[in-house]
């Protein structure tokens, strides 16, 4: 099994370029599908769960070619099947943006029931509700969610809670329905905004992507394009904290600071300096980091997938911190794996209280999930002596060669497989 050890206690200092967003491009492959044309998609993050993704494409009829580590052409004419129950597909959360696709594109869907993070309860009741609004039939059987309809209509959607992949998906379903559909209290993340872009970009006629009332008029069909997926905002959070708990100066390239607003705000509120450029964000760490509260809110406010980021940080800053999760009941998992580098935290239902210390001190631990993990890895990298990351599998679903772009940083990671490995390294760094 691979671990990471890192040896804490260095700055990271330097550039590190950002990734295509792994939540924009789960979209954006599956809205690839609804073409019979070819489709080629750039900056697309090489991790993990792109790619079983991809795999389970493939696995329909659909004819992927990887153009480079970061571009493919999918070409979906040759799909035979609305059936997709790869094996591996029920371990990602995306998985369910194939039911939309399908079911635009050929009026009916058989997908595996999503796995990914068990980070608390995703329910896909609004899923449902917006493809039976559209005139689908919905059924799970045997572990399958199972949708079909005659024809799709156009029809007026309000979200009961704001949901990114129920928004998502009932747009891919949406846009190959006739007439228009209007979506209200819709999810406003970036994301949702690059998948209509790229739909758009293909025929659709989407309007409002990024507000809370999007308007979708059915087209007959969609063709071909060539799209670039947007710069990764959980990516780029989560090297500006690590420049931060480390109190480096690490210069974060190729994103979007428009984004990053929610980051950046609680980054200086905790004593931080922030240099922007049109497509850069500087973060400079400092000795004194400040206490502050945070409550994690749908875009944009600050988002659930930075918060164990963020608390990591808190964790070794003076004062005492509030951390509210209002997104996902099951996140603060990896608070008894920090407690075994010596953070003081103390979680009540929903809530962390995060007393600083002044240190972490190296220790055995395991990521719980992907945000969590990446968490784990910056305090590990701000803490004194060794720390080993179990279970990284997590951590590579949704980071591009991150112990790579960490090492460019100065930092002394490294992925490892055996106990000599981990001597090897021990004896290597001092």
């Amino acid at each position: 099994m691979e671990q990471y050890i890192i040896k804490g206690g260095e700055p990271l200092i330097g550039d590190v370029e950002i990734s295509g967003a792994k939540n924009a491009a789960l979209a954006i492959v599956a809205a690839a599908i609804m073409t019979d044309e070819k489709v080629v998609i750039d900056n697309l993050p090489d991790v993990r769960d792109i790619n079983v993704l991809l795999q389970a494409i493939e696995g329909i009829g659909a004819n992927v070619v990887r153009k480079s580590a970061n571009c493919v052409e999918i070409d979906s004419s040759t799909i035979h099947s609305v059936r997709v129950d790869y094996e591996y597909i029920k371990k990602i959360r995306a998985s369910y943006y194939l039911l939309g696709a399908l079911l635009g594109k050929f009026h009916r869907a058989e997908v595996a029931l999503p796995g990914g993070c068990n980070i608390g309860s995703r329910p896909i009741d609004q899923h449902i509700k917006g493809f039976k609004a559209l005139g689908a039939d919905v059924d799970i059987e045997y572990g399958m969610i199972m949708t079909s309809a005659d024809e799709l209509i156009g029809s007026h959607i309000y979200m009961d809670v704001v949901s990114v992949g129920a928004t998502i998906n009932v747009m891919l379903a949406a846009a190959l329905a006739d007439g228009r559909t209007i979506i209200e209290n819709a999810a406003k993340e970036p994301h949702v905004v690059d998948v209509a872009n790229m739909l758009n970009s293909m025929g659709a006629n989407i309007k409002g992507a990024g507000t809370d009332v999007i308007r979708i008029k059915g087209v007959s069909k969609l063709h071909s394009t060539e799209y670039s997926v947007i710069p990764d905002q959980i990516e780029a959070g989560t090297f500006m904290f690590a420049a931060a708990a480390t109190k480096g100066n690490v210069l974060v390239k190729n994103v979007i600071p428009k984004h990053l607003e929610a980051i950046t705000a609680k980054l200086l509120e905790i004593g931080c300096c922030i240099e922007e450029y049109d497509d850069a964000v500087r973060v400079i760490g400092t000795d004194n980091l400040k206490a502050t509260q945070v409550k994690t809110l749908p875009y944009p406010g600050f988002p659930t997938d930075m918060q164990p980021q963020i608390a990591v940080t808190l964790a070794m800053s003076k004062g005492t911190s509030i951390v509210t999760e209002s997104i996902f009941e099951n996140r603060f998992k990896y608070v008894d794996e920090l407690a075994r580098m010596g953070a003081d935290i103390k979680v009540e239902g929903n809530t962390a209280i995060i007393t600083g210390v002044d240190r972490y001190m190296g220790a055995q631990i395991s990521a719980p999930d992907l945000r969590a993990g990446a968490a784990l890895v910056i305090a590990g990298l701000a803490a004194e002596g060794f720390t080993t990351i179990d279970d990284i599998v997590y951590i590579q679903r949704g980071y591009e060669k991150f112990e790579e772009k960490l090492s460019a940083l100065g930092a002394h990671i490294e992925k490892i497989s055996t106990e000599h490995e981990a001597q090897k390294f021990r004896l290597k760094v001092g």
